[in-house]
């Protein structure tokens, strides 16, 4: 059955696409709406852009008829698309500060429910308060899904499998198997390229650590407790999954996705550091992550580029003192100093606001609180890879400074789920805290 849905503004701006996402139902568009579009389309921002790229996705859609009577989408999905308005506003009680653009759009929704009242309405917007008030008034109200990710449904690049003994016995005797040898297992029919699995005996007990290669068919048996990077051994079982992906020259996109203190930035250093001193495989390792003040901002800061982003990058200086053993007394004699691995260029912080335009090859990128970047933003910064560059992206999703995204929209948690099935990228989620005692139990109860 076809269902009308209309669309508040924030959905627009947030997918200039949403259009597109109610495959054969009727999308409806407040005449409001396209007039707070509007006011977006000079600003420089993301949204700025999205306003302008919806204003010319409506205007191609305009071409095939009247927007006020309705016209068929493009994308051949039997969807309708049209722009309406309300005959009457809301009353005055449910206008709460007038009859502002919010409560036009409410009265919008109502008048679609009126005039069509055996067809479904739905008003669709992600402001909270916008959805309470619709279903106050009586409507349907939904959030906008079309690119969240459930946390609890988000791929962790691991899983358990219970596998026959002579899977077993030849892992064990060969160090390795394939999965297509052993078709009838089904729990192996789940795994993907570049995860891991905790596999189990179903008959003869016993169990195995693998890694499914690249080519998506090849479990390979994780012995050992992982390799030494420049002085760091894997604590646990997740972080030896990091360092098989991030040392692995194949995967050129790795996510390490964890709460604080999981290690996610110093393993991402420590790799970093192995591949392009040590190795040799990269020219430098470029290091970023953007900019969202905790709190109050302290405001503007003087000196040169390197001088505004030291405060920032201060989490990557303290990483590299730990991974070259700088002391607090090196530092206070004027010993040596992660500035070392900055003169010699063998690490670069690099702001994200210059990094549109750019082709970065044979480089070694690391992106760190990952987190607070859109998708939109994500993609840019992945689109600059050029030859033999590697991109790391780490960040803990329920910790965002970002106003514009969340917990299931955030350009991290975005290349987790669109990537988690491609060869040539692979994903981690890192579960224990490393730091400290106190560092895990806060993050765990606070």
């Amino acid at each position: 059955m076809k269902k009308n849905f209309v669309l508040d503004t924030n959905v627009l701006l947030s997918d200039p696409n949403a259009l597109y996402s109610f495959k054969e139902h009727n999308v409806i568009i407040p005449i409001v709406v396209l007039e707070e579009i509007d006011t977006f389309k000079k600003t420089m921002s993301e949204l700025g852009k999205n306003a302008r790229q919806i204003s010319r996705i409506l205007d191609q859609e305009r071409m095939n008829g009247s927007l006020v009577e309705g016209v068929a989408l493009q994308n051949d999905s039997g969807g309708m698309i049209r722009v309406s308005f309300a005959k009457s506003l809301l009353p005055q009680e449910f206008a709460l500060s007038g009859n502002t653009a919010d409560s036009q759009i409410l009265a919008t929704a109502m008048q679609v429910k009126i005039d069509e009242p055996d067809v479904p309405c739905i008003f669709v917007t992600r402001d909270i308060n916008l959805r309470i008030r619709g279903a106050a008034l009586g409507l349907e109200v939904e959030d906008y899904n079309a690119d969240k990710v459930k946390m609890d449904e988000l791929y962790s690049g691991r899983f358990e499998a219970s596998v026959s003994g002579s899977t077993m016995e030849k892992l064990f005797s060969q160090g390795e198997a394939l999965i297509s040898d052993n078709g009838n297992e089904e729990d192996l029919k789940e795994l993907l390229p570049n995860s891991f699995a905790v596999l189990s005996g179903a008959e003869t007990g016993g169990s195995a650590i693998v890694r499914i290669e690249q080519d998506g068919n090849t479990m390979r048996v994780l012995k050992g407790n992982g390799p030494v990077v420049w002085g760091i051994r894997p604590r646990n079982k997740e972080q030896h999954f990091a360092f098989e992906l991030l040392l692995d020259d194949k995967v050129k996109l790795v996510t390490l996705v964890g709460q604080a203190g999981t290690g996610k930035t110093l393993l991402a250093l420590a790799a970093g550091l192995q591949k392009t001193a040590e190795d040799q495989l990269y020219q430098r390792m470029l290091v970023s992550r953007p900019v969202f003040p905790l709190g109050k901002d302290i405001g503007f800061l003087p000196g040169d580029i390197d001088d505004k982003l030291r405060p920032w990058m201060q989490p990557v200086h303290d990483n590299l003192e730990l991974l070259l053993g700088i002391s607090s007394k090196d530092k206070r004699t004027g010993g040596r100093s992660s500035n070392e691995l900055f003169d010699m260029d063998m690490v670069h912080i690099e702001p994200l606001t210059y990094i549109r335009g750019r082709s970065i090859p044979n480089q070694y990128i690391l992106v760190d609180e990952a987190q607070n970047l859109t998708p939109h933003e994500v993609k840019t910064i992945i689109t600059r890879a050029g030859e033999n560059t590697k991109i790391v992206l780490t960040g803990d999703p329920y910790q965002i400074d970002n106003p514009y995204v969340d917990t299931t929209n955030n350009g991290l948690v975005y290349v987790v789920k669109r990537f988690k099935d491609d060869p040539i990228a692979g994903h981690v989620t890192l579960q224990k805290g490393e730091r400290s005692e106190l560092a895990e139990r806060a993050a765990a109860l606070l």
